[in-house]
């Protein structure tokens, strides 16, 4: 019966946007993507008005209808009959929908399908973590008459099993996740990662403690080799590279031999490129771009914070925030902190704000029901309805407010140097990466609800276009009657 109803969902997309007029579609988190042939002939109310849509929106070539995270899982697989996901079947970077995408967009297309899958992972290590500070606080403790010394250390360790092993095992997850989207065995992948982080190499993290006293070993005379724990780019280069040499190596390799030895081939070829000569060029960038991003969010005056919160809400319209991703969990990785959201969640205050100042004075009952949703969704995550249907739809003054709230958000935020310690939790639930301190968590909360109130406030008395303050045909045709 379910299967039924996400199928007709499915066959009622597919209808209104033809079945001739669509070349392919693939899905992301929340969205199915069509490449289509004509824009034109695509009646947008008609899809608003399916069950489970949440708006629509054309960009880079593709007409994307949003359904929400799990839904569009369930509408993709129905219309493709219960066959696998396309991704599992087919490489990322040959999906017909993709090919239009060229230079930085198919480079941010990529990284967001490498780093996708990863966040949730991510996202559950952080709450951990800050459910850790909480629980191990000295204030909380106190209130017990306990210490930290009076918790057994046997549930020390289980805990630390809990927010340590992700970001121990990071570039085993993203190797995993290259193969998977570059068409190469993920199995391959997951354990090159996993070399990066052998436990016969010196620990990234000791070899950086000057008071350790570990060394790294030195090959040549000159080649520092040490594991690359939280090494972000090496895991993402060293993946993409096996994975494509994989492929080749398969185009070749004779039937009876592929089975053992192209995976051979591809973990040894890739452990000595890695260890030897991709990684400590990489680490020096990745260690280059921390400082370059740290600096600019803790730039004078709070300027750096108000670029980032002006810039993130352009990038969501032009699908660029994807990038984002892959600079957060560098961020999270090396430091255990993630600025970076912090500044960039202030729009999705901004934009629930101006949504919601927009559909409580729109007479026009479509933007009443369609704005009510979109906020909601909003409120939980998802931007696209609320940016979209309402807030870019007719006019462009409710994008300025929004856009100039959620800079000053992210100014506010950097002068107090506040940062989450995760990834992945949006909006409402967005205050539960910053429970590890209670000084970080109000702070959080109150600037949050001034934004909110901000761009409601101002969108109501300024921006809230004409065009749906004029009440639809069918609610005159009511009132006549």
């Amino acid at each position: 019966m379910i299967g039924n109803r996400y199928e007709r969902i499915g066959k009622e997309i597919v209808n209104v946007i033809g079945e001739d007029n669509i070349e392919s579609y693939v899905h992301c988190a929340t969205r199915l993507r069509f490449s289509i042939k004509d824009r034109e002939k695509i009646d947008d109310e008609a899809i608003e008005k399916i069950d489970e849509v949440k708006g629509v929106f054309f960009n880079a070539g593709q007409y994307q209808v949003i359904l929400g995270t799990g839904t569009v899982n369930k509408v993709y697989s129905a219309l493709r009959g219960g066959q696998p996901d396309q991704e599992d079947e087919q490489p990322k970077e040959e999906a017909p929908s993709n090919r239009k995408d060229k230079g930085l967009r198919k480079a941010v297309r990529t990284l967001a399908d490498i780093f996708i899958p990863i966040i949730p992972i991510i996202g559950a290590t952080g709450l951990f973590l800050g459910l850790k500070g909480v629980l191990f606080s000295d204030a909380l403790l106190g209130l017990m008459g306990m210490s930290i010394n009076d918790i057994p250390s046997y549930l020390q360790t289980l805990i630390s099993v809990l927010t340590d092993t992700a970001f121990a095992f990071l570039p085993a997850l993203i190797c995993w996740s290259a193969f998977r989207n570059f068409g190469g065995m993920p199995i391959i992948g997951f354990v090159l990662g996993l070399m990066l982080v052998s436990p016969a190499l010196p620990n990234a993290y000791a070899v950086a403690d000057i008071n350790s006293g570990v060394e790294p070993i030195i090959a040549f005379g000159f080649i520092p080799i040490v594991g690359y724990q939280g090494s972000v780019l090496t895991a993402l280069v060293v993946g993409i590279l096996g994975a494509k040499l994989e492929k080749k190596l398969r185009a070749v390799m004779p039937n009876a031999l592929d089975l053992i030895f192209t995976p051979f081939f591809v973990l040894l070829c890739m452990m000595i490129t890695g260890l030897l000569i991709l990684g400590p060029l990489l680490h020096f960038v990745e260690t280059g771009l921390i400082t370059v991003v740290t600096q600019l969010i803790h730039a004078p005056l709070g300027i750096g914070g108000l670029l980032i919160g002006f810039i993130y809400p352009l990038a969501v319209i032009t699908g660029m925030h994807h990038l984002f991703i892959m600079i957060e969990t560098t961020l999270l990785s090396n430091t255990g902190f993630n600025p970076l959201i912090t500044l960039c969640a202030m729009y999705g205050f901004a934009n629930a704000g101006t949504c919601l100042a927009i559909t409580i004075k729109a007479k026009k009952s479509t933007i009443k029901v369609m704005g009510a949703s979109a906020t909601a969704t909003q409120l939980l995550g998802v931007s696209e309805p609320a940016l979209f249907g309402v807030v870019m739809r007719y006019s462009m003054k409710p994008l300025y407010v929004m856009i100039a709230c959620s800079a000053v958000g992210g100014a506010i935020l950097s002068l107090l140097n506040i940062q989450a310690n995760s990834y992945g939790l949006a909006v409402v639930l967005s205050p539960l990466m910053y429970i590890y301190e209670w000084n970080q968590l109000v702070a959080y909360i109150m600037v949050s609800i001034l934004i909110f109130a901000s761009a409601l406030i101002i969108t109501y008395l300024f921006a809230v276009p004409k065009e749906v303050m004029v009440e639809d045909q069918d609610q005159k045709l009511s009132k006549v009657s």
